[in-house]
């Protein structure tokens, strides 16, 4: 069943942020996240009595470390819980999907640990048009690449999955599961919109791939549509 969209109007101001480095959510991507620290246990007990929100967004290497923590980047993206489960050691394994990305306009008190902003939805009020993107990019240009990326770094993938995938989901997924830095990971939120972002992401992996090769003892990303 497909997600319903909230409007931009009920979206709240003020939400809890979850800050982690390297990790992206878009809107429409979905995200598996493993939950153990007290302080995001807290988080997503309170996000389940109050919308069932809260926030992916990155902390900012070239911002000034707080007493709450790193520096924040100033674009982020509001997720929804759509799925949970609590395990026997009491962690809550989740899924947050992304609904629209905003600007930090201040981080606020903390509660229970866990770090707050105020933020403004306007300049990315279009995420919430669930219209399906016209493309506006080269796709099998971009099959291509990602082709090249894979056995670069010694990836695998299903191949028929992936190109069963729509314009709008395709992106999002490679964008989110690729595992570039920090800094192009912010980059690829950032964009525009899907042409943009495609561009960008196509700009990521040609560049990977004439880099040296991947070291086959770091941990590569999740298997691309298993």
């Amino acid at each position: 069943m497909k997600d319903i969209l909230p409007r931009l109007d009920d979206l709240p101001d003020r939400f809890a942020v979850f800050p982690l480095s390297g990790a992206m959510l878009l809107p429409g991507g979905k995200m598996p996240l493993n939950i153990f620290e007290p302080r995001y246990l807290a988080m997503v007990e309170d996000a389940l009595g109050a919308g069932r929100m809260f926030a992916m967004i990155q902390p900012d290497p070239d911002k000034p470390r707080m007493p709450k923590g790193p520096g924040l980047y100033r674009v982020g993206c509001l997720g929804r819980l759509t799925s949970f489960s609590e395990t026997e050691d009491g962690r809550y394994l989740i899924t947050l999907t992304g609904l629209i990305r905003f600007d930090v306009i201040e981080e606020i008190e903390m509660q229970r640990g866990y770090r707050q902003v105020r933020a403004d939805f306007s300049r990315f009020a279009a995420d919430l048009d669930d219209t399906p993107a016209k493309a506006g990019f080269d796709r099998d240009m971009l099959l291509a690449a990602l082709r090249q990326y894979f056995d670069h770094r010694g990836f695998e993938a299903n191949w028929d999955a992936v190109g069963e995938m729509d314009d709008q989901h395709l992106v999002t997924s490679l964008s989110m599961v690729c595992p570039f830095d920090p800094i192009e990971k912010q980059a690829l939120l950032e964009a525009h919109g899907l042409a943009d972002r495609a561009q960008t992401l196509l700009t990521l992996l040609s560049i990977d791939t004439h880099e040296p090769p991947h070291d086959p003892d770091k941990a590569p990303p999740r298997r691309m549509a298993s």
